[in-house]
């Protein structure tokens, strides 16, 4: 693989939290264009994983490059957002007194400061993308909605979709489908599937049926660091991943 196929690169990266690894020398490469899933069992490492890659936490030792060589763990949260990542949450914040649209509308990348938010008119440009959003993340029957009136699944659409909204080249996903139905569930999978067409994505996730219908490579991660990579099969069938994590 080339240096020019990387779009994530993770050498080394430990991070410690009074006395307690929450990453030991964890490496790990993310193609551009690839939707990588991240399992593991609690405290494995995944959020501060996501911590790490966003600036939220700085590692005590160890590189993360993004792009050619870009290194991340120089940066702050805000100019990290502005490269290209963008993050989604495990729990949904949409502006619940604002319809679907204007939700969108106020993520938009650009000029969006209090001041001219909602009281400007979208430019057509504008509106067209909130429209492609809109069908992206399947909210088009939606759009006049209030964000608080949409059920669990749909505000987590919504949210992704304001993510979209920013353009970022890379997605970080926490756990999408928790607390959603089984319908909800497939439906994520398909909408994931779709961004992947365009963009990066890396999903940290509990559900392994949900991780199955992705149908993408997987990194399970154990006390901060990767215990096994591949397939969802293969690394189901791994013993140390059955050990420690499927416990069959």
């Amino acid at each position: 693989m080339s240096e020019a196929d990387t779009l994530l690169y993770l050498d080394g990266v430990t991070v410690t939290f009074d006395g307690f690894r929450a990453l030991n020398a964890l490496s790990l490469v993310l193609e551009a264009g690839e939707m990588r899933a991240v399992i593991g069992p609690n405290g494995a490492g995944k959020t501060t994983m996501m911590d790490v890659i966003t600036g939220k936490t700085r590692p005590d030792s160890g590189k993360v490059v993004f792009g050619s060589a870009t290194d991340l763990t120089r940066l702050d949260e805000p100019a990290i957002a502005a490269l290209g990542i963008g993050r989604k949450f495990q729990k949904p914040t949409v502006f619940e007194p604002h319809t679907v649209w204007d939700n969108l509308l106020l993520a938009l990348a650009g000029d969006r400061r209090p001041r001219f938010s909602l009281w400007a008119r979208e430019t057509g440009e504008e509106r067209s993308r909130i429209e492609a959003i809109l069908e992206t993340v399947r909210l088009t029957d939606q759009r006049g909605r209030l964000g608080g009136d949409l059920s669990h699944g749909q505000k987590q659409w919504l949210e992704i979709g304001m993510l979209l909204a920013q353009e970022p080249q890379l997605l970080l996903v926490d756990e999408p489908v928790a607390g959603m139905t089984d319908a909800e569930t497939e439906q994520t999978a398909e909408l994931l599937r779709e961004i992947n067409k365009t963009r990066s994505v890396v999903v940290v996730e509990h559900d392994m049926a949900f991780v199955r219908a992705l149908g993408v490579k997987v990194t399970v991660l154990h006390e901060g660091s990767v215990l096994s990579e591949g397939s969802i099969d293969h690394v189901s069938e791994d013993p140390k991943v059955v050990e420690v994590y499927l416990g069959r």
